[in-house]
């Protein structure tokens, strides 16, 4: 089953606690602390498998958690870091986040890998925090915890060209005949109900990579059929390809057609229609005459849209049409239509040097953070200027203003780390 796109839900693993211990050995007096770090949590990375052409993977399996990292061990022993978590994905997926719908990433270029949520950093053991004033901390570092994230997956399909026409115009034959994939083919309508994508090998090495795109009915702009799904793997394509029944088998008049899907591409997305066209007129070998054929040429080719008729069943005219067709590429951009990043996830983070602030139960207040972490390690709290150095720190890093703004008020606690003292202002 062709599913081309999915919600699902990915956590990176948590960082391992650091450990609170001392080494204890004999005739090994003042051992000190010797608790090691914790492991780092796994990563969430999403990497392109080229033997995808699918989402079907993620319709019943929703949710992805990497590991935790392993917690620190006495003796100064690290906690083993996590296995990141690698997520495949076909060349083409968006990623976005489900709830804005901004793009993360685009997963355009094959091998491509990405990391979209890095595991928890580790928690320090308490060797770390050793000073001379204080040379039993009996406090280590609470592992990071991961970040979690619900995001949707969604399938461009990448291709040079996109085949587009009415149901049972011949596009899978078209397909089949110039290059080596083998569609389904059959004459009822939606024979076609994923896109198919094919090689052209043209002379001289040249070649392009062309997709057969469901056919389209009207409406499908406002999602009639399955119109947004169908229409949407156009959107990389650099050249439209309009086959049409020029023998009019079921009835239809082709201009008629091709107007009526144009309509259909400029409403769902206003550049399609700008994008360089050709138009193919299938089934030359079943026509009765060349009236459509003459009806096509006049109403298309003074707009600079050439015509080829065709037979897909038996080749005739086939080769001029893809020349035409690689001659119009090379004049273009060469690169692939790229989703620009819209939702940047280090945006939605406290900073690495930052610090947080929490007030927990009986009016305690816990101040964490890098930054925190480093003024603790060089700052000497029993001398009056390292203490005129730590009051200076509170205020002007905005902690007092964070803690007031919590409701603080004076005898209430503060803890940071293995520090705990009363507020007075």
């Amino acid at each position: 089953m062709f599913v081309d796109q999915a919600k699902i839900y990915i956590k990176s693993g948590d960082g391992g606690n650091g450990c609170v211990s001392f080494r204890r050995e004999k005739y090994v007096p003042n051992g000190g602390p010797d608790g090691g770090d914790g492991g780092k949590g796994g990563d969430i990375i999403f990497r392109v498998d080229n033997d995808l052409n699918t989402l079907y993977d993620f319709r019943h399996k929703k949710h992805f958690k990497a590991r935790s990292g392993e917690p620190g061990k006495g003796n100064k022993m690290h906690g083993k870091n996590s296995d990141d978590l690698i997520i495949n994905v076909p060349l083409g997926t968006i990623i976005r986040e489900a709830e804005t719908g901004k793009v993360i990433i685009d997963m355009a270029h094959k091998g491509m890998e990405e990391v979209i949520l890095k595991g928890g950093r580790g928690g320090k053991g308490n060797q770390h925090y050793a000073t001379p004033t204080m040379q039993i901390p009996k406090y280590a570092q609470p592992g990071r915890a991961g970040k979690d994230l619900w995001i949707i997956l969604e399938l461009k399909t990448i291709a040079d060209v996109g085949l587009v026409g009415f149901p049972n115009v011949g596009k899978s034959t078209f397909l089949s005949r110039v290059t080596n994939a083998r569609p389904k083919i059959a004459n009822y309508h939606f024979t076609t109900l994923n896109p198919n994508l094919g090689v052209v090998d043209i002379s001289g090495g040249k070649g392009f990579v062309i997709a057969d795109i469901p056919g389209l009915i009207e409406g499908a702009s406002e999602g009639v059929g399955l119109g947004h799904e169908f229409l949407k793997h156009i959107e990389r394509t650099k050249v439209i390809v309009h086959i049409v029944d020029v023998a009019s088998t079921e009835g239809r008049n082709p201009v008629e057609d091709i107007n009526k899907i144009n309509y259909e591409l400029e409403t769902f997305n206003k550049e399609l229609i700008n994008r360089p066209m050709v138009i193919a007129a299938n089934k030359i070998d079943v026509m009765q005459d060349d009236e459509y054929l003459c009806e096509l040429k006049d109403e298309f080719e003074d707009k600079g849209i050439k015509v080829f008729p065709i037979s897909a069943v038996t080749g005739k005219g086939v080769k001029e049409l893809l020349y035409h067709i690689n001659d119009l590429l090379s004049k273009l951009d060469k690169e692939t239509l790229i989703y620009e990043q819209e939702y940047f996830l280090d945006e939605q983070e406290v900073q690495e040097d930052g610090f947080t602030v929490e007030m927990l139960e009986d009016h305690t207040f816990l101040v964490e953070g890098a930054k925190i972490e480093k003024m603790l390690g060089y700052t000497n709290l029993e001398t009056e200027k390292g203490f005129a150095f730590f009051q200076k720190f509170l205020r002007e890093n905005g902690i007092i203003e964070e803690l007031e703004s919590l409701g603080i008020e004076e005898g209430d606690t503060v803890k940071m780390y293995y520090l705990e003292f009363d507020f007075y202002k």
